[in-house]
């Protein structure tokens, strides 16, 4: 029975008020804007995750900045930037792989890699450019000069300058250039494992409800790459269908994920 002149008490406490916004706060992604991550997005934006998130595409070095700083829940990163994170954990099944050559992480040179003398590191990179550092020292045993933020790095005409170029800017310019390496198959040859270049990382806990819905966004995305292939501008020079179906293996395997934490330990002898 209530008394004469008091209020109706309130059936939503700070507590429940707090939770409330935490189930309708979105996780705020960001993801890595070249080719080779077209069947994620694929999925992402053709299934309900896309209402439960914010996405943000973006060069891999700034993906990766970003979740440093703090600005995004979860990013597909370059796993060297793992390394700058405070707290990390794996949010997904899938990853930005290859078991062998990846076609698009590369040193071109201009000579054989034993006579290169200056090696220019790719501006958007920082696994690729790690990997170069590792398979420099440990592979080919070797110790050029390591250049960063060189003025138009990728057009050098000296015969003992390389360089390390990733992603779409690669499509098309094997043939430039009369040594070309591909660093995820001279990583194979180097430990027999296949590579891991991105991964799904995130900077805290994310539910593990989240990540099933992700994962299944994300394969959605894969089993419908002919349908994305209807969608995308072909290359007269380059064979984007073989890239997403063949070179790009997506699957966060075991072997995979052993060679991410073997790389990591690589780096860390740098």
């Amino acid at each position: 029975m209530m008394v004469p002149g008091s209020k109706l008490p309130s059936l939503i406490t700070p507590s429940i008020c707090k939770f409330t916004k935490l189930l309708l706060k979105k996780i705020r992604i960001s993801a890595v804007s070249y080719t080779n991550t077209k069947p994620f997005l694929y999925g992402i934006n053709h299934t309900d995750i896309i209402n439960q998130i914010e996405l943000s595409l973006d060069m891999p070095s700034d993906c990766a900045q970003k979740l440093i700083d703090n600005q995004v829940d979860i990013g597909l990163i370059p796993v060297a930037a793992t390394l700058n994170l405070p707290e990390w954990h794996l949010v997904s099944d899938y990853c930005i792989g290859a078991v062998g050559a990846v076609n698009s992480v590369f040193i071109f040179s201009n000579c054989p890699i034993e006579q290169v003398k200056i090696l220019q590191l790719d501006p958007e990179s920082r696994s690729s450019n790690n990997l170069a550092k590792v398979l420099l020292k440990n592979h080919w045993q070797l110790s050029p000069q390591l250049v960063t933020g060189a003025i138009d790095y990728s057009q050098s005409t000296d015969e003992n300058t390389a360089f390390v170029q990733i992603g779409d800017r690669t499509f098309g310019k094997t043939g430039s250039y009369p040594y070309v390496y591909d660093l995820a198959a001279e990583w194979t040859n180097f430990t027999g494992l296949p590579f891991t270049f991105a991964a799904w990382i995130a900077n805290k806990p994310i539910s593990q409800e989240f990540i099933e819905e992700f994962n299944r966004s994300l394969q959605y995305g894969l089993d419908h790459r002919e349908e994305l292939f209807e969608e995308m501008d072909m290359r007269p020079d380059f064979d984007l269908k073989d890239y997403l179906m063949n070179k790009i293996d997506y699957p966060l395997t075991h072997d995979k994920r052993k060679a991410l934490y073997l790389f990591l330990d690589y780096i860390k002898e740098l």
